[in-house]
């Protein structure tokens, strides 16, 4: 019998494809309501913190370099007021295989689709974790396939997303270019079922555990460096997985380091719209995706995502994209280290946050990036002209995304903007509420939305009362 390949029908059963694909029951988790027992399912990867370390050892991924930004710290500091300026570090994450910290998640993930048989990888990304499967997929022997939403409804694609096909083909991966909209998930799932392919998601639990090395990492070199923990810890917020990960590292070490968020600030734009596609100048660490993910998590391609960043979230902020490609001009004329976009956008909030601070604090950047043709600035601005962006000098508080990037005159106008992360809170627990259909919910269903947002039983009762939902 010919199996029904319509859309209807392939995400009708896209959750028997997942379990084929990714080896996990998913259900063995689940209370019958909202909450699920997150620790359990992290649990169940099967690898402690040091077997993962082994595991990404075997193939030249983490170890990477600990940098103190001695320059931008002492242009921080003139900007100040008498006795702030933190120390800035960055964790050079672009010294791994691929160029990116994802080599963490992507060696994880090969390892285990090895372990258990699978001939192939599949990811479904635009960035740079495609590149990192891919990698990771050559060094084991694996076949791989990376599906990218590439180009709109013209055929024109984004500079950055190009240079990254360039990449995972570069390392052996097959390159399946998509227009945006919702037929990424559709093909991807008509992979997986079709190769019997392991599903080398971004969202699984050995992907996170994977970025746990970091943060259980940086917390070793500081101490070993430093004696002591980093005050604060900027990290690049796109799906979640990022801080996810680095957090849970951190508290493995022990560090009690603030965690906060950092996106580029894309208001406005819709991710999934065709004519915003090319309107944007950065492809991730966006509040275009960051936003939608915090508030609700499990809109990834797995049925329960391992990435969830307000369970570890202290501040989040955003800097706009002028401020992203100023800093990373920056980090380059003043630093002498030449890195892409994802990095520079929390160094840009960094930069911002360390005038704060005392000039006997940490903060770090945890993560860089490789850079390339498509990644440079001036293709990126370049790109924009042609689509109709005004590129501006002045105050980029005052950019409009979509229809101009301003690029501050000086110094002084790198400014972040505050979220209000209660707001995100209540959003995820709506989310939670209208997702789920519930009407009623229990004591459990109560202590993991505490959990996952990172609050109270209180505030969680607070949030339901104003919704109308009866506990």
């Amino acid at each position: 019998m010919t199996r029904d390949m319509s859309y209807e029908a392939v995400m009708a059963r896209k959750g028997e494809i997942m379990r084929k694909a990714i080896g996990i029951d998913y259900d063995k988790f689940e209370s019958g309501g909202i909450a699920f027992d997150y620790e359990r399912m992290m649990r169940e990867t099967g690898y402690s913190l040091q077997e993962i370390q082994k595991i990404q050892s075997e193939t030249g991924v983490g170890n990477t370099p600990l940098l103190e930004l001695k320059n931008l710290t002492k242009l921080a500091r003139k900007l100040a007021p008498k006795g702030k300026g933190a120390r800035i570090f960055i964790k050079d994450e672009a010294a791994n295989p691929s160029g990116s910290f994802k080599a963490r998640r992507a060696a994880t993930a090969c390892y285990h689709a090895q372990k258990l048989g699978y001939k192939g990888v599949i990811a479904a990304t635009s960035g740079n974790y495609g590149a990192a499967v891919a990698s990771q997929a050559a060094m084991r022997g694996l076949k791989c396939i990376v599906v990218q939403e590439c180009y709109d409804s013209r055929g024109i694609g984004q500079p950055e997303i190009i240079e990254k096909a360039r990449k995972c083909e570069a390392f052996g991966a097959e390159v399946l270019q998509l227009t945006v909209g919702p037929e990424l998930f559709y093909t991807f799932l008509i992979l997986l079922e079709e190769t019997g392919y392991f599903n080398a998601s971004l969202y699984t639990p050995f992907g996170i555990a994977g970025v746990e090395t970091l943060g259980y990492e940086l917390a070793m070199q500081f101490r070993e460096r430093e004696g002591r923990d980093p005050d604060a810890v900027v990290v690049t917020n796109a799906g979640g997985g990022n801080l996810t990960g680095t957090a849970r590292g951190l508290m493995k070490a022990g560090a009690q380091s603030q965690i906060i968020g950092a996106s580029v600030d894309l208001s406005g734009l819709h991710m999934a719209s065709d004519i915003h596609f090319n309107r944007k100048s950065f492809t991730t660490g966006h509040t275009g995706f960051g936003i939608p993910f915090a508030t609700w998590p499990d809109r990834s391609d797995v049925p329960r995502s391992a990435a969830r960043p307000l369970r570890y979230m202290d501040r989040y902020v955003t800097v706009n994209q002028g401020t992203v490609f100023y800093m990373t001009e920056a980090l380059a004329q003043l630093e002498g280290i030449e890195r892409g976009p994802a990095g520079s956008t929390s160094l840009a909030a960094a930069f911002a946050i360390a005038q704060e601070m005392d000039e006997d604090q940490i903060i770090v950047v945890q993560e860089t990036e490789y850079t390339g043709a498509g990644k440079h600035i001036q293709p990126q601005l370049t790109f924009a002209r042609e689509n109709g962006i005004e590129i501006l000098l002045g105050d980029p508080t005052e950019e409009i995304p979509g229809k101009n990037i301003i690029l501050p005159k000086d110094p002084s106008y790198i400014k972040k903007n505050e979220l209000d992360v209660n707001k995100l809170r209540k959003s995820y627990i709506k989310n939670c509420i209208h997702n789920n259909n519930v009407e009623r919910i229990t004591d459990e269903d109560i202590k993991f939305l505490a959990e996952d947002t990172k609050s109270s039983i209180e505030f969680v009762k607070e949030t339901l009362n104003e919704i109308g939902v009866q506990y």
